[in-house]
């Protein structure tokens, strides 16, 4: 399955709405880190059918990624990810922690 890039809060809005679970990567073009992350994160979702998994990229969509902090209620960092189930987070994390051994991991907590 490969990622979907979302940037509005409408998309958002139906990912929530559409999904009872999906990964969900905030992501930064311009952070080493974040294209580490963003790597590890395709992987995950090219081997990994069974949840869809979403991204943004926080220089073009600063305004939804501060609302999804907010929403959350998780504060932003980049490169983060998570993993949302039924509206809320089930899990998350950021920085190096975001692989595809963690992203795995938590699925099948």
């Amino acid at each position: 399955m490969s990622m979907t890039k979302i940037s509005t809060v409408q998309e958002w809005e139906k990912l929530l709405k559409d999904n009872e679970h999906f990964y969900f990567l905030k992501n930064s073009t311009t952070c080493p880190i974040s294209t580490q992350a963003f790597s590890e994160t395709e992987n995950f979702s090219e081997e990994e059918k069974s949840v869809p998994v979403f991204y943004l990229d926080v220089q073009e969509a600063r305004s939804l990624s501060n609302e999804i902090a907010n929403r959350l209620n998780v504060k932003h960092e980049s490169p983060q990810a998570f993993l949302i189930q039924d509206g809320e987070v089930k899990w998350h994390d950021s920085h190096w922690n975001v692989t595809k051994e963690t992203l795995a991991r938590a699925l099948n907590q």
